[in-house]
């Protein structure tokens, strides 16, 4: 018996096969969601948690490899990655073989658990139920009375399926229908040695709910993404033309669409498409032409398309048989034409639900994103019960955007609170 039929090993998804090929200190394809308690985090029983929980979930209970022709996962088996107290700027990259070789990271801050993962090995879905998991898990060390209720296992509604339903719902013979020409960039002086600024805007998802639908005839996530776009129109109106529109990246979770419960990356690309005809828009014109640009890609038979063409290029016999330095290369080409497609990404990880009995010790959840190619200012939309939190991430000393966001949401009545990380 060989050793590979000893360990257990995967085939990286069709998005994740990219991440290795580009990331590094400047770009780490990392991204953080946080649970924020009622509570001081316990240093030693938050250690305690991931040793218990790591081995129980195969998907992060991964080190990754190189092959001839592809990277691919195998299982780790070492000790879990030791927690630390966050002393130093988010998304930093994971260098593996500091990490026992894991692929993500658990720091802690006062009353705050972080999660951060290499974003080959899941998606913000993924991210999600690992770091639920963890948190019941050190909410029972803490709470005894809670392990003694429930039990000490994991909760019935967590997936641990690793299936790659991207090849399960591919379908052939489509062709590339996403745009690659240049949008427009937000430019700007940057945070000194690699900074890292963050801004959370804490919102009502009772209140948001009702403006968007009622004002607008639109979701929380049309009325944000509207939000943004008209906040860089405002600050950059000047520059922003029909050959460099704003262009804002939206994922969009799949899992829904083709009944798949994976933790592998399961998500497709569409983008909200600002590209200015006439000289002067309102925020109402924006917020149509949002709406317009979003609904019409987000339909079942459009996100196959997306991931199909994708899918069917990495199936191809000759790009599977050229040899993993000569692919990389391939890939990286195909990346530094394609990264500047977009002005940013804004990404909605939804509804966080937890069991009721852990929720008297949960206050809330957000996330956030680290910065890619020509994308130094991201969002992200994460909720829990009546609070939405609006996130955003740059590289960048100014914050006309996220103030005129901000400004914008407060306009419609929305009672916003701001917090940032200190950089502001």
């Amino acid at each position: 018996m060989t050793r590979r039929d000893k360990i257990k090993w995967e085939r990286l998804d069709n998005t994740a096969n990219i991440f290795p090929v580009i990331a590094g200190e400047s770009m780490t394809n990392t991204y953080r969601i946080s649970a924020v308690l009622e509570e001081e985090v316990q240093p030693d029983l938050l250690q305690e948690a991931v040793d218990i929980i790591t081995p129980k979930f195969p998907g992060f209970n991964l080190r990754l490899r190189s092959g001839i022709f592809w990277y691919y996962f195998e299982e780790n088996g070492k000790k879990a990655p030791r927690v630390h107290k966050e002393d130093t700027y988010p998304c930093r990259f994971i260098h593996a073989n500091k990490n026992n070789s894991y692929l993500f990271r658990v720091t802690y801050y006062e009353k705050r658990i972080n999660l951060e993962v290499f974003h080959a090995l899941t998606d913000g879905m993924g991210g999600i139920g690992f770091l639920r998991e963890l948190t019941y898990q050190y909410l029972r060390l803490a709470h005894p009375e809670i392990r003694e209720k429930l039990g000490d296992g994991l909760s019935d509604d967590t997936s641990l399926n690793r299936e790659d339903s991207f090849v399960r719902n591919f379908k052939r013979g489509h062709a590339k229908n996403y745009k690659s020409g240049r949008a427009f960039l937000i430019k700007g002086e940057k945070i000194p040695y690699h900074g890292f600024g963050v801004v959370h805007g804490f919102m009502p998802v009772s209140e948001l709910k009702a403006v968007a639908k009622e004002k607008y005839g639109a979701s929380i996530n049309e009325y944000l993404i509207a939000c943004f776009i008209y906040a860089t129109y405002e600050e950059n109106y000047r520059h922003i033309t029909k050959k460099r529109p704003i262009r804002v990246a939206v994922p969009v979770n799949l899992r829904p669409f083709f009944e798949s419960i994976t933790t592998k990356n399961f998500f497709a690309m569409v983008s909200a498409e600002f590209c200015p005809e006439k000289d002067d828009y309102t925020f109402e014109e924006v917020m149509e032409l949002t709406k317009e640009s979003l609904r019409s890609q987000i339909t079942k038979e459009n996100l196959e398309a997306i991931f199909s063409y994708n899918v069917s290029n990495e199936q191809l016999f000759v790009a599977r048989a050229v040899p993993l330095p000569l692919k990389n290369m391939a890939m990286r080409f195909v990346y530094e034409r394609t990264a500047m497609a977009n002005t940013t990404t804004i990404t909605n990880i939804g509804n966080i639900k937890v069991l009721d009995e852990y929720k008297p010790y949960i206050k809330m959840f957000y996330s956030f994103l680290s910065f890619s190619k020509g994308q130094n200012l991201k969002a992200t939309i994460t909720s829990y019960q009546d609070t939405l939190v609006y996130t955003f991430s740059s590289a960048y000393h100014g914050t006309a955007i996220q103030k005129g966001v901000f400004r914008r949401i407060a306009k419609d009545g929305v009672h916003v609170e701001i917090e940032t990380n200190g950089v502001y």
